[in-house]
């Protein structure tokens, strides 16, 4: 561990400082932090250090089928034909598989400057859907697997037990992914035993996989630690949520839980106003992909009037069809460009689009995943970032505009060092296992793909 790091300049809560001292406890949280200073012999110098990023949600094994669903079928394609080939890849996977998986896509988390990571888990079973004799059987290969990146994470374990709304069955394909309350239980308690340095908390997949009964339940049995859920991502989700719930599912979930700040509420793309009202008003996090909603062709998350309720927002990267800090903040940026036909829509009067894009997903990701993370101060995790002053998209630019430049102008990424707990993973752009977990990722694609 190095126990210091100097740079030039830091992105500290109280804005840009020059020479600045960031010193590392053994704990690997944040020590002291002196600006206006000088290095020590033995520290580690940078140009430009920033807090590294929470990515708030994730299906790791997802990244195995990466390119894979670009082909158009004989009808109109959506979320739910790509949904087809998500179950063929995941219907292939062993353990060793998501192991070797999940741990090259931590490894282009950490080189795009994420830290720590959502990891929302619902490959429980075999691909028969009978159990494991272990419970925890895949979960202990994504805890694994950031283990041995050094990847910061919360570990969300799905509970998922219909097919669809109204308690519909789950489909052949989808009985790996089930539990019922008894089952979900036993699955928590057995990484609370076999991992117990673990942060966890707990997905309830959706509305159309969950029952209102079983949600309250869970929400009985597991009062503390953060709550995942999809929601409100597809027109047809809404349009059934109608129908079943007699509510759209944003407002549903509003009116019938204690939604809060230890909530996450993913994608949210189709919301009325006074969803996007009161879901501001809540202290929820909003977990935007905005790669992937894209990618999926879910929609645009109604971001400027939330944002200008003061809404709460992370990102992350969910099928990690593409794993890039940068393009999440500025595709979720540069969609609302488009709607509004105007500039700069999420930055208040006189600031950077990159600084306010920057800050708020840094504390909405921190919050949303429960960890000591999102700023650059003491007692914080010592998690960081630093960055090249001399990439072309950040010369001779200063303060906010090295974030702009990152964010909007680089072709290449700019990100040098990358730092998680004080110990660094990333190293002149690059992964220290990245040779060999990017080898073991290959035989395993060659193993699984048809």
């Amino acid at each position: 561990m190095e126990s210091a790091l100097f740079a030039k300049h830091a992105l500290l809560p109280t804005g840009w400082a020059n020479h600045v001292r960031l010193c590392f406890s053994e704990e690997g949280n944040l020590g002291t932090i002196k600006t206006g200073t000088k290095a020590k012999p033995g520290d580690h110098l940078a140009d430009i250090v920033v807090p590294g990023m929470a990515n708030l949600h994730c299906h790791a094994f997802q990244r195995a089928m990466a390119g894979l669903a670009e082909r158009a079928g004989p009808d109109k394609d959506s979320f739910w034909t790509w949904r087809e080939t998500m179950y063929q890849i995941a219907a292939r996977l062993d353990p060793d598989a998501l192991r070797a998986i999940a741990a090259m896509t931590y490894v282009d988390m950490l080189e795009s400057g994420f830290t720590s990571v959502g990891e929302f888990h619902y490959l429980h079973h075999g691909p028969d859907g009978r159990p494991y004799d272990n419970p925890a059987e895949m979960a202990t290969q994504v805890i694994h697997a950031a283990r041995q990146t050094g990847m910061g994470q919360t570990l969300l374990p799905v509970f998922y037990a219909h097919g669809g709304f109204g308690g519909a069955a789950l489909s052949p394909r989808q009985k790996r992914f089930g539990h019922d309350l008894d089952g979900f239980m036993a699955l928590m308690q057995a990484i609370h035993k076999q991992h117990p340095g673990t942060k966890l908390g707990i997905a309830p997949h959706s509305l159309r996989a969950v029952s209102p009964e079983q949600l309250n339940a869970l929400g009985t049995a597991f009062p503390q630690g953060p709550v995942h859920i999809h929601i409100a991502e597809q027109f047809r989700e809404v349009e059934e949520s109608y129908v079943h719930l007699g509510e759209p599912p944003v407002r549903w979930l509003l009116d019938h839980m204690e939604v809060d700040a230890r909530w996450c509420l993913v994608h949210a793309t189709h919301m009325r106003e006074d969803e996007i009202r009161d879901l501001a008003k809540s202290g929820a996090v909003a977990g935007l992909c905005p790669i992937t909603e894209a990618n999926l062709g879910d929609g645009f998350f109604p971001a400027r009037e939330y944002a200008g309720k003061n809404g709460r927002f992370g990102i992350g990267s969910d099928s990690c069809v593409r794993i890039d800090l940068a393009e999440e903040l500025r595709l979720l940026d540069y969609g609302q460009r488009l709607q509004c036909q105007t500039r700069t829509p999420l930055a208040p009067p006189n600031t950077s689009s990159g600084r306010a894009l920057f800050e708020c997903a840094l504390k909405g990701g921190a919050q949303a995943l429960g960890q000591n993370t999102g700023a650059l101060s003491v007692g914080k995790r010592a998690d960081l970032v630093t960055l090249d002053g001399a990439h072309p998209a950040l010369v001779a630019r200063h303060g906010d505009a090295w974030l702009d430049g990152w964010i909007y102008a680089a072709n290449t990424s700019p990100i040098v060092d990358v730092y998680v707990g004080g110990h660094k993973q990333v190293e002149n752009g690059r992964h220290k296992g990245r040779a060999a977990l990017q080898a073991a990722f290959g035989q395993t694609l060659k193993r699984i793909l048809p």
